[in-house]
């Protein structure tokens, strides 16, 4: 019975309002409709054309525009309505932003300067072009004037690696935790211009000596690079450059935090944890060793290298006829296929 009520109450009341009043209320609550039935899947949300709708009708009808609203509230037409007068003055007071530019002649007569007295800073030229009458910032020189190179180029990292692959190798550490939760390092040397793993070798306690003591051991009956890359790690000790220097080597640190410029020797690393370690687990210090080792042998005669265009580090005559046979390695976590002579 209340319900009739309120529906006569509002009737009584509707006949009585203006037919403006009316008119725009009808049209308000038609347009909120139009956009509940709109097909969606998801909660109705205003388009642009709709703010720009209900901004306007807040202007025109000042008193009453708040009472019709459902979908929306009141505080977000007025911020609708800041941005879009934000957008207005932005397009009203539109123009050339920064400083005008210099004139065509004046940046010629810049680089006319510049070129013309080489040993000139931008705060001389600035003088010159008082004398001259013409005002111009320094930065304004600085932009406009043609300097050449600060220092003549040099070769980038990349083709340094590239011209001296054959006489470079790269040397990096990784550790490996064993089955009793104790860490093993793995000292590792590879050639840059076969991707050869040369040398290899376990400790669990790294020390200056045992690390020289693998280079000796890595560099037998003369055979050397002639530029070895290293990181910055304390346990190379202090005077690794110096030893290197005096057997004919040269040590080259890459720069701190900088894993690119030693790139081979950290990719030859994740080649070893994804193909090898990471699917085993290492007993001791021993069980790691005859795992590297065998892994090597793989690696350097049987493993077929991408920058080699899948040719193998040890280049090897191979027979191309007969039957093909497998032979497991590492326990048959890969096989290599060879056919029998």
């Amino acid at each position: 019975m209340l319900e009739y009520l309120l529906l006569l109450f509002s009737l009584i009341r509707a006949t009585l309002r203006d037919r403006d009043a009316l008119v725009t209320e009808n049209l308000l609550l038609r347009h909120q409709l139009a956009v509940l039935t709109r097909p969606t899947r998801k909660r109705p949300r205003l388009r642009a054309r709709d703010r720009l709708f209900w901004v306007v009708v807040r202007a025109l009808r000042r008193g009453d525009w708040r009472r019709h609203l459902v979908l929306v509230r009141p505080e977000s037409v007025i911020r609708w309505h800041r941005q879009a007068w934000r957008l207005v003055w932005r397009w009203r007071s539109r123009g050339p932003l920064g400083r005008p530019r210099l004139s065509v002649e004046v940046r010629e007569l810049i680089a006319t300067m510049a070129r013309d007295n080489p040993r000139w800073g931008s705060e001389r030229i600035r003088g010159e072009l008082l004398k001259l009458g013409l005002v111009v910032s320094k930065r304004s020189i600085q932009r406009y004037r043609q300097r050449g190179p600060a220092h003549l180029p040099s070769q980038t990292w990349r083709t340094f690696l590239a011209n001296h692959a054959h006489h470079l190798w790269a040397a990096d550490l990784l550790t490996v935790q064993t089955l009793t939760f104790k860490t093993l390092y793995v000292l590792v040397f590879i050639a840059h211009g076969r991707r050869e793993l040369m040398h290899v070798n376990v400790t669990s306690h790294p020390t200056a000596a045992w690390v020289w003591r693998q280079v000796i051991e890595a560099t037998p009956w003369g055979r050397k690079p002639r530029h070895l890359l290293r990181d910055h790690d304390a346990v190379y000790g202090r005077d690794f450059q110096a030893r290197a220097e005096r057997i004919g080597i040269d040590a080259i640190t890459t720069p701190v935090a900088s894993p690119r410029a030693n790139a081979v020797a950290e990719r030859v690393i994740g080649t070893l944890r994804r193909e090898c370690l990471d699917h085993l687990i290492i007993l001791n210090e021993q069980h790691l060793s005859s795992v590297l080792a065998e892994f090597l042998r793989y690696y350097n005669a049987e493993r077929p290298h991408r920058t080699l265009h899948l040719e193998t580090p040890e280049p090897a005559l191979r027979p191309v006829e007969g039957p093909v046979r497998s032979r497991p390695v590492l326990g048959g976590l890969h096989h290599v296929y060879e056919r029998a002579a």
